[in-house]
């Protein structure tokens, strides 16, 4: 099998210093680009499997990168920025950033979410698929839900914010994704109406409602179901 192949676009030299050991020696291919521009460039020359993109750009910011790449590649992207605030990991993710990672960070936390966005990328299933997420499984073409092998009965919407998720095993989905996946693109639908939906959800699909291990919350930014390879560390 061959080497997955990144692109790391951050203009501090010593971040891709300190990055690049550890992604070889985990057996990446690693390249690097210090502006949006020399990313794009890249990008248009060769295929990588995963973007790992700064906020920060001399040229451009990182989320109008992340736009522009999105216009015509749904390689998956992982930011890695300074910005912590609630509002900029949601624009990322809204604009299609499948994960973020702040920095300062650990070398073990982005290595966790590269192999879930490598891995699910090479087995994402199809909307008809069988989908199996731990004592989870949803057959698409029937609109039947198992759990522990008990068949659940599930609702349209359910169902469709189920889908959602396995569309995007392991990525954040925010409050707006949902809306849009499950309500329609057009409709606004107050965050208490999605929290009812994911707790009803988990109500049947968890093991423990009250300890949820399948539909992980990312405080003040969405939530993610785990990783379909069942890496369940990886998405805490």
């Amino acid at each position: 099998m061959n080497a997955a192949r990144l692109l790391v676009v951050d203009d501090e030299p010593q971040i891709v210093r300190a990055l690049r050991p550890g992604l070889l020696a985990a057996g990446y291919d690693v390249e690097s680009a210090g502006s949006a521009g020399e990313a794009l460039s890249a990008i248009a020359e060769r295929a990588f499997d995963v973007l790992i993109v700064d906020l920060g750009l001399p040229d451009m910011d990182g989320k109008d990168l992340i736009a522009r790449v999105r216009e015509w590649s749904d390689t998956p992207v992982i930011v890695l920025s300074a910005r912590d605030a609630e509002d900029e990991k949601i624009a990322a993710l809204d604009i299609g950033a499948n994960d973020f990672v702040n920095k300062p960070f650990g070398i073990g936390e982005l290595m966790a979410r590269l192999r879930v966005v490598t891995r699910s990328r090479a087995s994402a299933p199809s909307p008809a698929d069988v989908v199996r997420v731990g004592h989870l499984e949803i057959d698409f073409n029937t609109r039947r839900m198992t759990v522990s092998g008990k068949a659940v009965r599930a609702s349209p919407r359910e169902l469709k914010l189920l889908r959602a998720f396995t569309h995007r095993p392991g990525a954040v989905l925010t409050h707006k994704q949902i809306v849009a996946a499950v309500w329609g693109p057009d409709s606004v639908v107050e965050t208490q109406f999605v929290r009812v939906l994911i707790g009803n959800l988990r109500q049947k699909v968890e093991k423990d409602p009250t300890r949820p291990a399948l539909i992980i919350t990312e405080p003040g930014i969405g939530y993610r179901l785990i990783d379909l390879l069942g890496e369940a560390e990886t998405a805490k």
